[in-house]
């Protein structure tokens, strides 16, 4: 059982939630557009079954969903639950269901937004509804938002409710995504919680050249001379920078790997032999890639923009650079970063950012998301990291929460599931009995960090 409610409860509640994130995940919230509107009134009408008002806010058409549990005020500073209502576009050629059908084939949930994440806004809103069906008051407000534009940037969301109604989702802690699913290494299981997540920097990369016909070819092609600096950014790794986080992470991994892999994970951090053993020694390159991007800043070639007629050669050619900064590097260390690759004669633009950010794990959160992990998951061990990308912390975060991602979910060993490769991919799914054992450990959780 876990506290207050009996088994029976947990069955018929199970039952439920599975129900819900069907229903959910059956309302189409694609960004862009997004059209989180129908999603935000189901969001509406499931909390009020409960008798839990909700405030609808947004900016004309992109609605957020935010509710509060006041609390007695002797627990400390409210608890912010959050989900984000968007997903990513789908490839349905690509799909075995219908990526909007809520299907559950062998013991799974298809759907896009089934790790991404509309199983936490059933969880998370799940907390609102079981503590007020048994009547429980919290020490401290809980509360839980329901977030539009998570995909896009946040403009319409997260970033939007903290600059304009900060006093609707102000808290001393948040809990979110990327974390909290099962992960198997070698013989020990693993679940990450996030602490900290990289910053963005867009930069626009502008190549210059002589124009001319495209008949007679020159040396000043700035088609070819962006492709030039392009290659360069691709067959390169940018300067380590560690963080505390990731070097907790790899002392957590040295000290529960077995031989070779533990002596392998020392290496890693080390100047002048991390590139070494990322590019030769580990070989699992998507691995690599992940660890590559946990320590240093990163920039990826996403678009193109050249040539204004098939046979005339352009006088300029440009890429955007999608970059990631490590928490602690700036807008400038990522430039002097680039040039160092691929030398002078090159424009370079930030056009849109904002800098990483990291949380400690000496924190009472941080520590009770541990003891939940090990209560749950006994012989598991919890691993702080750091996520490549952005999420919904980095604004709630600005409004001066502390962010751990955790969304829980436990997949079986034996299924080899990749938790990264579902994310944002094809036949993206939820085990089902995983999402019901997430749902009792993010009450536990819950309950005694805001109850208790």
């Amino acid at each position: 059982m876990t506290a207050p409610f009996s088994e029976k409860d947990w069955s018929a509640w199970g039952d439920e939630a599975v129900a819900d994130l069907q229903a959910l995940l059956r309302i189409p919230t694609v960004n862009p557009p997004g059209d989180e509107g129908p999603a935000a009134d189901w969001v509406q009408a499931r909390l009020a079954a409960d008798g839990i008002e909700s405030e609808r806010l947004d900016d004309g058409d992109r609605p957020n969903v935010v509710a509060r549990l006041p609390g007695d005020g002797s627990g400390g500073g409210p608890l912010l639950l959050a989900g984000h209502l968007d997903v990513v576009p789908v490839e349905r050629a690509h799909w075995s269901e219908d990526p909007f059908g809520g299907v559950i084939r062998d013991g799974y949930l298809y759907g896009r937004g089934a790790i991404d994440m509309k199983n936490m806004v059933v969880m998370s809103m799940a907390m609102l509804r079981f503590a007020r069906r048994a009547g429980l008051v919290p020490r401290r407000d809980l509360l839980f938002a329901a977030v539009a534009d998570e995909e896009e940037g946040c403009t319409h969301g997260s970033r939007f409710l903290v600059e304009r109604f900060p006093d609707k989702v102000e808290a001393e802690y948040m809990i979110g995504e990327v974390g909290g699913f099962s992960q198997d290494i070698g013989d020990q299981r693993y679940y990450p919680i996030q602490v900290a997540e990289k910053g963005m920097c867009r930069v626009r990369l502008t190549a210059h050249g002589d124009p001319g016909h495209g008949s007679i070819p020159h040396q000043h092609n700035a088609i070819v001379r962006l492709g030039q600096a392009l290659l360069l950014l691709g067959q390169c790794r940018l300067p380590l920078h560690m963080t505390d986080t990731v070097a907790e992470t790899l002392r957590i991994m040295r000290e529960t790997q077995g031989a070779p892999t533990r002596q392998v994970l020392a290496l890693l951090g080390r100047r002048g032999v991390t590139d070494i053993v990322l590019d030769r020694v580990l070989p699992d390159r998507q691995l690599a890639n992940v660890f590559s991007a946990w320590m240093t800043n990163t920039v990826s070639p996403t678009m193109l923009d050249a040539g204004i007629k098939a046979n005339a050669i352009p006088s300029s050619a440009s890429a955007i650079l999608d970059g990631r900064l490590i928490p602690g590097q700036t807008f400038d260390d990522l430039l002097r970063e680039i040039r160092a690759v691929i030398g002078d004669g090159y424009s370079l633009e930030v056009i849109l950012g904002f800098p990483g950010r990291e949380y400690p794990v000496d924190d009472p959160l941080y520590r009770a998301i541990c003891e939940n992990i090990q209560r749950h998951d006994p012989g598991a061990f919890p691993l702080p990291v750091i996520t490549p990308g952005f999420t919904d912390g980095q604004f709630f975060g600005r409004g001066g929460a502390r962010c751990y991602g955790y969304s829980p979910v436990r997949f079986p060993k034996e299924d080899g599931v990749v938790f990264s490769r579902l994310f944002h991919g094809h036949d993206e799914r939820i085990h089902v009995d995983g999402f019901r054992w997430g749902l009792r450990a993010l009450w536990d959780l819950v309950y005694r960090f805001a109850f208790q």
